[in-house]
């Protein structure tokens, strides 16, 4: 029975190894997709004032009301679509990382709306972009080359101390 059950989870671990950063993959693009596309309407969005006052503030008021939330939007929304399909994932990584420090920069421009005692409701739902961030990272990581390996593969020594995976 714990030759079974250790199999098993041999097996789960590989399967996870193989799929679970696209399984991340796609489904922070859903996110972005859903998020990006409650931008396109106004009043949608509970983010909607939050955010274009930060994109305005961010460029010296070049961009503000229906326009910031249109790049807004657009940016998400093509953030998420490089997500979900794969196609064109660095550009949309790179897209990503100036959109999440934009979604940080409320917390530097805002902070006393933000935090007026105990957070506010939109100081919370920013908070949540710390998971995003993350997620972009392990995303960001695979992107570039890293892979997830199962714990039950053996490492060995190299002759210079460093450790490798067994073939």
């Amino acid at each position: 029975m714990t030759t079974t059950i250790e199999t098993m989870i041999s097996k789960l671990a590989a399967w996870l190894a193989r799929h679970s950063i696209d399984v991340l993959r796609v489904s922070l693009g859903l996110v972005f997709v859903a998020f990006g596309t409650l931008k396109f309407f106004p009043g949608v969005s509970p983010a909607e004032a939050l955010s274009v006052a930060t994109l305005e503030k961010l460029s010296l008021g070049m961009l503000s009301g229906y326009a910031a939330q249109v790049v807004i939007a657009g940016m998400e929304v093509f953030i998420g679509l490089t997500l979900v399909t794969g196609k064109l994932l660095r550009t949309g990584l790179v897209v990503m990382a100036g959109a999440l420090a934009g979604f940080f920069a409320p917390y530097v421009l805002f902070f006393t709306n933000l935090f007026p005692g105990a957070p506010t409701l939109e100081a919370q739902y920013i908070f949540k972009d710390i998971v995003l961030a993350a997620a972009a990272m392990v995303i960001g990581a695979r992107a570039l080359g890293a892979r997830l390996v199962p714990a039950h593969e053996r490492m060995e020594r190299v002759h210079d101390g460093r450790e490798r995976v067994a073939a």
